[in-house]
């Protein structure tokens, strides 16, 4: 019989070698503006998408917008991802301070524009930090999910994501990835079938000031 070692390797599959990845350019301004005048708003053009399902990392996506100084539109950010393509369902995952009221009112704002919201409560550890890891219930959903949907859109770096997407691959299902460079694991970039840099998007994703929005009121 094998031993483990010569077994290993079967366990754990990976996409062909021969997969190749680009990254797209910056949106310019003025394909930035089309997005309101009615053409396809999907960062994803010119690709034959399917039905798609959206699964979003809720704190690697809160954390991004963080580093780089803005707040989400996310009434804009689910266009993007989507497009004129069919929507499955778009899924938000978070770990929940069910006493933080704001949080309450923002996850209630979601559930009734658009997403399916996925808690988990906060633990808190001995350092006094906080956190719920919420990479298994994202893998679990985009697994049971495969054969109802045809393109995923994976919004999370979390290299722990890494084997479900290689997995859900390898059964016809085409993975974009949106994320923030500097905060994703070069393996999951590896496995997608494209990789778009939240940094490249950020004008089109970022809530406007509250400035900007009362001088185009005016």
């Amino acid at each position: 019989m094998p031993s483990d070692q010569k077994l290993e390797p079967l366990l754990q599959p990976t996409r062909p070698k021969t997969v190749s990845l680009k990254e797209p350019k910056p949106m310019s301004p003025e394909e930035a503006d089309e997005m309101d005048t009615g053409s396809d708003p999907s960062i994803f053009r010119g690709v034959n998408r399917g039905r798609v399902a959206i699964f979003i990392d809720g704190a690697n996506l809160f954390y991004s917008a963080l580093q780089m100084g803005i707040e989400i539109n996310y009434s804009r950010l689910l266009q993007c991802l989507v497009g004129e393509s069919r929507l499955l369902r778009a899924y938000f995952y978070t770990g929940v301070d069910r006493t933080n009221e704001k949080q309450q009112n923002f996850l209630l704002w979601m559930r009734r524009n658009g997403y399916r919201v996925v808690t988990k409560d906060l633990v808190q550890f001995p350092d006094g930090s906080r956190k719920a890891d919420l990479a298994v219930e994202i893998a679990v959903d985009m697994m049971k999910l495969v054969g109802s949907y045809d393109t995923a859109v994976l919004v999370s770096g979390d290299g722990d994501l890494t084997y479900a997407v290689n997995a859900i691959g390898y059964q016809g299902v085409r993975v974009e990835l949106v994320s923030l460079r500097s905060m994703t694991s070069d393996q999951l970039i590896n496995v997608s079938d494209c990789y778009v840099n939240l940094a490249d998007i950020q004008s089109i994703v970022a809530k406007q000031p509250e400035s900007c929005v009362s001088a185009l009121n005016n």
